[in-house]
């Protein structure tokens, strides 16, 4: 097992470096397009990043269960959201090594998430993380030979912590 740094926004290889602008979402792989829009890695390049809280962004409008003023233009809230349990999570991740001539290799990577638990879902965020419970980390992190409802399976069996929230500062 190798610990590398990496960049949290995935720019598959093959990809132009405009992806980063095109696609800015790539933070976050959605478990809907494991086999669609990330089938180059899923099942091939699983990763995992230690983590003890995240951050996510959510309407203002949705944080406050309503729908937008006529006259009304969006805006963001960003949200800190804790796990109550002690130990950190090991979230579930793709990642890819991008690679074109004259430029420096770049790593990166994206959290898989989910339908949120309650308490996230009720802050108005539509997308949880996957954090994988320890004893499935091994195996996550070698998933060439596994069939993927064994896969699938690893993300079902997951950690499923309660996570406070709070405005991030």
């Amino acid at each position: 097992r190798l610990i590398k740094p990496m960049r949290y926004h995935c720019r598959p290889n093959g990809a132009p470096e405009s992806y980063d602008k095109k696609f800015d979402g790539l933070y976050n792989a959605r478990r809907e397009s494991l086999e669609k829009f990330w089938k180059g890695l899923f099942g091939r390049r699983h990763g995992i990043m230690v983590a003890r809280s995240f951050f996510e962004n959510v309407a203002l409008h949705d944080f406050e269960k309503r729908p937008l003023r006529p006259d009304e233009k969006p805006s963001n809230l960003v949200l800190h959201f804790n796990p109550t349990q002690p130990d950190p999570m090991l979230v579930a991740c793709l990642w890819d090594e991008w690679q074109s001539p004259g430029q420096p290799d770049l790593l990166s990577f994206a959290a898989i998430t989910d339908e949120p638990p309650e308490e996230v879902a009720a802050t108005g965020h539509d997308r949880c993380i996957v954090p994988l419970k320890s004893s499935n980390a091994r195996t996550w992190l070698a998933p060439e030979t596994l069939e993927r409802s064994t896969l699938y399976s690893l993300l079902d069996d997951r950690s499923r912590p309660y996570y406070d929230h709070r405005l991030a500062a």
